[in-house]
């Protein structure tokens, strides 16, 4: 096991719930970044799910949205719930008992992989803000080298949602020869204007609290603060006008009459967001979120490709696009694009819209809705 899966010091992996189906992929030799930084070498945090098989042709890569990690999917009874609960498992959308899935913490992470967090083995010390500066492309490429690593020449499909779906598309346009068939859902191919500034209002919330501290603040108290409001920006892009009615309306948390008119008084809608900036503070590195946010916000599919179209023109596999008819963060313009021009491109695309109040969350919400759209595209991709 590498030094980055042993380090204890007060930091994200004070927080990383280590479970014994976590393993370690550790790259050693020098890993140039888009960039153009190199990283000295890197760990990759990872779990299978389901068995490979002998011809190695049943392989399904499942990379995660922003705060995810390696753990998709529960592996037994009585074990921490993943991510994608209720979509990986036997019998499921994608059904282990059929695929061996691969899921990994990306490059930048804080739950296993090198990241922010990690310790530079050049100095001894937690990187910080002396971290590189990573991409969707970077986490691809690493992703690529894991892969090498297990003996993986050829993936059945890649499926992933919101920054997953990113990881999705990257791996269809970087390595085509690899890809038999992509499912990118709630993403776009190029960040938008709207989505980079919802970002942000959430690095600005890190950096503002005192705690921060330029980024070096791994021999202390972090910008537990910051975190939490950029987490409370975030879940509101993440749900729909609808969803907030649904879930909370105008409800009071046990307010009587005489107390309403305080700063102290909390709608529901506010525990709620209190709720989740607190989660995400108790599992999630402040300076690996600033990171993560700015690689969603450099994504764009067409950089250096002479643009969108014909970086698209590079896939040639069954795809499946799914947009979300509430998510207000990448609306569903955004994934009619691909499909329009994928098939312009002459590529077997095909377009699924999720009908749900949820918002962008919907992905990860409407298990019954989403194993049917998977299943079938699933059932139609030739092993």
């Amino acid at each position: 096991m590498s030094q980055e899966a042993t380090v204890t010091h007060q930091s994200a992996f004070r927080k990383l719930k280590r479970r014994p189906t976590m393993q370690y992929f550790t790259y050693s030799e020098p890993f140039p970044l888009e960039s153009g930084a190199v990283l000295p070498g890197f760990t990759l945090a990872y779990e299978t799910y389901g068995t490979l098989s002998p011809k190695g042709d049943n392989v399904v890569l499942v990379p995660h949205a922003l705060t995810g990690d390696s753990h998709c999917a529960s592996h037994f009874p009585g074990d921490e719930p993943g991510w994608w609960e209720g979509f990986v498992g036997p019998g499921l959308a994608i059904d282990t008992e059929r695929y061996f899935v691969i899921c990994s913490n990306v490059l930048g992470g804080c739950q296993g992989s090198t990241g922010p967090a990690s310790i530079d083995p050049r100095t001894g010390k937690p990187y910080g803000m002396r971290f590189p500066m990573i991409t969707v492309r970077d986490m691809v490429r690493a992703q690529r080298e894991l892969l090498r690593f297990l003996g993986i020449e050829r993936l059945h499909a890649v499926v992933g949602g919101s920054m997953g779906g990113m990881q999705t598309l990257e791996w269809a346009v970087a390595y085509p020869e690899m890809v038999g068939a992509i499912a990118p859902i709630a993403t776009p191919g190029r960040s938008s204007p709207q989505s980079i500034a919802f970002n942000e209002v959430g690095r600005q919330a890190i950096m503002a609290d005192p705690n921060w501290r330029g980024g070096d603040y791994y021999d202390g108290e972090g910008p537990d603060r910051g975190l939490a409001i950029a987490r409370m920006v975030g879940m509101i892009t993440y749900q729909s006008d609808e969803s907030m009615w649904r879930k909370f309306g105008r409800e009071l948390m046990h307010a009587g009459i005489d107390e309403i008119y305080s700063f102290s008084t909390q709608f529901q809608v506010e525990s709620y967001l209190h709720y989740q900036g607190k989660k995400l503070v108790e599992r999630f590195d402040a300076n690996t979120y600033l990171y993560l946010t700015r690689a969603l916000d450099l994504f764009d599919l067409g950089r250096g490709r002479g643009g969108l179209k014909q970086a698209l023109s590079r896939i040639r596999v069954p795809t499946l696009v799914v947009g979300i008819s509430s998510d207000i963060l990448y609306p569903p313009y955004q994934q009619k694009e691909i499909v329009s021009i994928l098939r312009e491109c002459g590529v077997d695309a095909r377009y699924e819209e999720l009908d749900c109040p949820y918002g962008h969350d919907g992905f990860l919400i409407e298990a019954t809705k989403m194993t049917e759209i998977l299943k079938g595209f699933f059932q139609s991709i030739p092993r």
